[in-house]
């Protein structure tokens, strides 16, 4: 395992919908950032959550709080994923949403 987290980093922690939704009644610690672009969020996004599109993270890490955990969000959890894997290296406390958008809203469905 040494080896892998020399080549590849440390695993990002994921976290599943229902996690997510526990996490965002606490706006005081926690902060979601939807890194899909202008036009998947305007389509839908998780409300409170902040859109910092992939291709701007680097340019707009002052508008991300180092003192919070931060879950990241997509489409379907890959770009989340990498926007979490470039943050963690910088000290941030990170999450992916596991399935993104899509599991996300499948798993609020369900609870209707």
């Amino acid at each position: 395992m040494k080896l892998l987290e020399m080549l590849f980093g440390k695993p990002i922690p994921e976290i599943a919908p229902h996690e997510l939704n526990e996490k965002l009644k606490d706006k005081k610690n926690f902060t979601l950032i939807d890194v899909r672009q202008p036009e998947e969020f305007k389509a839908g996004h998780i409300p409170g959550a902040k859109l910092i599109p992939l291709g701007e993270l680097n340019r707009r890490l002052d508008e991300i709080p180092k003192n919070k955990e931060i879950a990241f969000i997509c489409a379907t959890g890959n770009r989340s994923s990498t926007a979490a894997r470039m943050l963690a290296r910088q000290g941030y406390t990170v999450f992916n949403v596991r399935g993104g958008m899509y599991l996300w809203s499948r798993a609020l469905f369900k609870r209707k």
